[in-house]
């Protein structure tokens, strides 16, 4: 695998620019309800398509699914270790620049993430990296999430 020292931010766009595609999925995870029943507990966000599975079995998706940003926080999981940024010591959420929940994420269901690196960017406190991720359930063509996520990157 290709190794981009943090810190060279031409050599990260050069990168970027050559690479059209998609990295390879990394390690799936398994969706249980109660990740799902947990985190509806943390945010108190009880909807019925996420919680009572009685209810959701007989609505739109056919069961409870996943919460949009239950599927988003797990990003770090699924794709740490993919992206070829090396050297650095730290490393902050800095936002989005865009964010879609595609398709729905049943329970039950594996889940999968790939990255793309997108720019980079220097900063005074490091260099700032946008990278596309893609969260598919495991054996979907269609992903669940399409994320374009920045991190800062400092020594």
């Amino acid at each position: 695998m290709t190794q981009l020292q943090f810190d060279d931010i031409d050599a990260i766009n050069e990168f970027a620019a050559n690479t059209h595609d998609f990295g390879e999925f990394g390690p799936s995870m398994n969706i249980t309800q109660e990740m799902i029943n947990t985190f509806a507990d943390l945010t108190d966000d009880h909807q019925w398509i996420h919680v009572d599975g009685d209810r959701a079995s007989g609505g739109p998706f056919g069961g409870t699914i996943a919460h949009g940003f239950l599927t988003l926080s797990l990003v770090p999981k699924l794709i740490l270790g993919q992206l070829p940024i090396v050297g650095w010591r730290n490393i902050v959420n800095y936002g989005a620049d865009t964010l879609r929940f595609v398709a729905p994420v049943p329970s039950g269901s594996s889940v999968h993430a790939r990255g793309r690196l997108l720019k980079a960017l220097e900063k005074d406190t490091g260099t700032l990296v946008k990278t596309s991720v893609a969260i598919h359930v495991v054996g979907e063509e269609t992903p669940s999430v399409l994320y374009r996520m920045l991190t800062l990157y400092m020594s």
